[in-house]
């Protein structure tokens, strides 16, 4: 039976970890979930993207060896994932020997297959700290549309994209010295001998369909050559026989999904290669941001195949995240940590919203403060968690904790099966939005049913106390179906839940296994609303 590997693109190892970080590892998080849930053998890696120019920077300016900032901030992430319920088996760096070994590997596969070319080129060089100066670092007047303040990559007026040695009046960001253009050997990755290669991948369902006509564009046109090299001082990893030359970060970045399962394969004595051979049995899928397609729609897969690696399963590439509308600033207030959001909001409430929100298709997510108290509390306090609360008082104080064996609505139960199908595929398809939608609907259903018996008033009269049993054991039946739908999306409800109903942890296969019969425990509140004192303290 093949087995199931993903990744979540490496967050760069320059800050905390955010919400909009969090988001996407959120959405993977569920899809591996799920995938478990099934009885899948699935693994989920993911780690810090750690070297390039602003992490040396970083690193300078907090009076820290580059070695030990990536440290600390790997140690700082580990922590944060880890309140986000993550279930990651290995979160790794990029600064690692595993890391350094596979990407020199590759080159030198590439190298050998000849398409590594050398070319000497012009660079913008700033004098004051002696090193050449990556596109984001240099900043002047778009040569297009001439609007002030540009960065030397693209125009953010115009949309305009162009070399820094284009720029009008060009600065350094780190010194304001005026660049001097100087001549350095460089290193190329011909991507153009891969173009066909390229065309029959992106068209073979591995990714989206909206990004396969976004990359479609590229392959429209005979594909450049990709510069590789970045000159000292630089923090990464040496092109080999070159003490002077490097790495370009995004290189080595993807090889970091092999170093990472690398170093967890070793512990935990797992076949590697099996997963990596191009003939391999099992399944590669990457979670990543839509500001990174390219790298790993084009780059990465031309990389593995001309090293004699398999390429992935699937691409699934997620939108950005905005909060109350706007991008996240930290001037603005609407920068969120992790670490800030986990110390106020249990954290099943963010996962529950960004699902409510996720289609499996690059939509961007809004956070939007006062939706998601009004989500919460209506949804998971007052439809979910509300069956609950509502019944269980009365199997605890009236039927001694055991609930009946007699089923009182077979049609309703019926009904909760019948929508797993459509349930579990609207997972696999990351479609969750869909998943809450049909899953709500099944609540509505038991509530409706809760609310026509009224077990509050037949507990009155000791002709019906049978009847309330019925009822109560029934609903709590559905509740226990219901909180396996939301398992994927809800750990530590489902965590709680199942140790209420004293059962087993819950799979899908158990969807028709029924608790009729059995005791629960005494019933707590599982899940408390969100309040306005919350949010305040969120902003």
């Amino acid at each position: 039976m093949h087995q199931i590997l993903v990744t979540y693109a490496l967050p760069y190892a320059n800050g905390p970890l955010h919400l909009g970080h969090l988001m996407g590892l959120t959405q993977a998080d569920i899809w591996v979930r799920h995938q478990r849930q099934l009885g899948k053998t699935c693994y989920f890696i993911s780690g810090d993207d750690a070297h390039g120019t602003p992490v040396m920077i970083k690193a300078e300016q907090e009076g820290l060896q580059p070695e030990e900032y990536v440290e600390q901030i790997l140690c700082q992430h580990r922590a944060t994932v880890k309140k986000f319920n993550i279930l990651l088996d290995n979160y790794y760096t990029t600064h690692s020997p595993e890391n350094l070994a596979l990407a020199q590997q590759i080159y030198l596969r590439l190298q050998a297959a000849g398409d590594i070319e050398s070319h000497t080129i012009e660079q913008a060089y700033d004098p004051q700290v002696e090193m050449f100066l990556p596109d984001r670092y240099v900043t002047g007047d778009c040569p297009k549309c001439n609007a002030a303040h540009q960065y030397g990559d693209n125009c953010e007026h115009c949309g305009a994209t162009y070399s820094p040695t284009d720029l009008k009046n060009p600065r350094s960001t780190l010194t304001g010295a005026t660049p001097e253009l100087k001549t350095t050997e460089h290193y190329f990755f011909q991507l153009k001998h891969y173009q066909k290669m390229l065309c029959e991948y992106i068209n073979s369902g591995h990714v989206q369909a909206e990004v396969a006509h976004k990359l479609q564009e590229w392959l429209n046109n005979d594909l450049i050559a990709w510069d590789i090299t970045r000159d000292k001082p630089y923090f990464g990893i040496n092109i080999p026989g070159h003490d002077d030359k490097y790495f370009y970060v995004w290189l080595d970045a993807p090889v970091g999904y092999m170093a990472s399962f690398k170093q967890f394969c070793a512990r935990a004595e797992i076949d590697f290669d099996s997963f990596w051979q191009i003939d391999s049995p099992h399944q590669l899928y990457h979670f990543i941001g839509k500001d990174i397609i390219y790298f790993h729609a084009l780059f990465w897969p031309a990389m593995l195949h001309g090293a004699d690696f398999r390429t992935p399963s699937g691409i699934f590439t997620h939108g950005f995240m905005t909060i109350n509308g706007t991008k996240m600033s930290k001037s603005k207030g609407t920068f969120i940590t992790g670490d800030q959001f986990a110390a106020v909001i249990p954290i099943d409430c963010f996962r529950y919203y960004i699902a409510s929100k996720s289609n499996g298709h690059l939509d961007d997510i809004d956070f939007n403060f006062n939706e998601f108290m009004t989500k919460i509390n209506a949804d998971l306090v007052g439809k979910i968690v509300n069956i609950a609360s509502r019944l269980a008082k009365f199997i605890n104080k009236h039927f001694a904790d055991e609930l009946s064996c007699e089923i009182l609505s077979p049609e309703l139960l019926e009904t909760i099966e019948c929508a797993k199908a459509e349930i579990v595929f609207a997972y696999d398809e990351r479609n969750y939005a869909k998943a809450i939608r049909v899953i709500m609907g099944l609540a509505d259903s038991v509530n409706q049913f809760i609310d026509q018996n009224k077990p509050w008033q037949l507990i009155k009269q000791d002709s019906q106390i049978k009847e309330v049993h019925n009822i109560c054991s029934l609903g709590l039946e559905c509740f226990r179906r219901l909180i396996l739908y939301l398992k994927p999306i809800l750990p530590e409800l489902a965590s709680a839940v199942e140790e209420f109903l004293n059962i087993e942890p819950l799979q899908w296969k158990d969807s028709n296994r029924s608790i009729f019969g059995g005791t629960i425990q005494t019933f707590k509140p599982l899940l408390n609303r969100i309040q306005e004192s919350d949010i305040d303290k969120l902003r």
